[in-house]
């Protein structure tokens, strides 16, 4: 139900937006419920972590080098499946617990040291709710997900893959930068509402409902 492998680059730049600044070693201790669990997250869009963090006066953005070589990683494609690991972390699983669909998702990055995929950005998250709350459906969500140019993120998931990441710059945010991304936040969430809106009335009665899928999967 996914494509995994080893990445064939081993090192490569990318960003990291803490809410406060990092203390200490890298480690991989996000909170539970993010889009591949629990882990130190990084992108490779350097604007989508600062809009996650400009609430927060010391918000600082990070320049980071990760050497991907001798990790286990997961690469998660675009798709239905990347969603469905994300409905996984997130919680959103918990009605068929004991199903196969979902020891699949829970099993699937286990011995992994890192995991890659899109990035549900702020209009993808937008489209994500519909889908799980049941406004839209597979189809529709696919369909979104063409549409957007999604940046990519690593989540490292183990303390061996954290500690193969470096910190090559680290940037205070002031707060005229801050107040210039809380207006560019709420815009691409505004976009991605208007967007889930349009999908949903083109795909209404075509493709199968999250609770349906789950269902299935039982």
């Amino acid at each position: 139900m996914a494509n995994s492998g080893i990445s064939s680059k081993d090192t490569i730049t990318l960003y990291h937006g803490s809410k406060s600044g990092i203390l200490g070693a890298i480690m991989p201790e996000s909170r539970e419920h993010c889009d591949f669990g629990r882990g130190f997250y990084m992108g490779t869009d350097r604007t989508q972590p600062l809009t996650l963090i400009c609430n927060y006066p010391d918000a600082r953005i990070y320049t980071l080098c990760a050497d991907l070589s001798g990790l286990k990683i997961l690469n998660m494609e675009s798709g239905l499946n990347w969603a469905l690991l994300i409905a996984y972390n997130r919680g959103k699983m918990e009605s068929v617990k004991s199903s196969p669909i979902y020891k699949h998702f829970s099993d699937l990055s286990k011995s992994c040291d890192m995991i890659t995929g899109p990035i549900a950005n702020d209009r993808m998250f937008v489209v994500l709710d519909r889908f799980f709350n049941g406004d839209i459906t597979d189809l529709a969500l696919i369909n979104s997900l063409s549409a957007l140019k999604l940046g990519k993120q690593y989540a490292a998931l183990t303390e061996k893959a954290c500690r193969k990441i470096k910190i090559l710059d680290e940037q205070k945010l002031s707060k005229d930068d801050r107040d210039k991304l809380k207006c560019k936040s709420e815009e691409n969430r505004s976009k991605g509402i208007a967007m889930a809106n349009e999908i949903c009335r083109k795909y209404r009665r075509q493709g199968r409902f999250f609770d349906e899928i789950l269902m299935a999967g039982k």
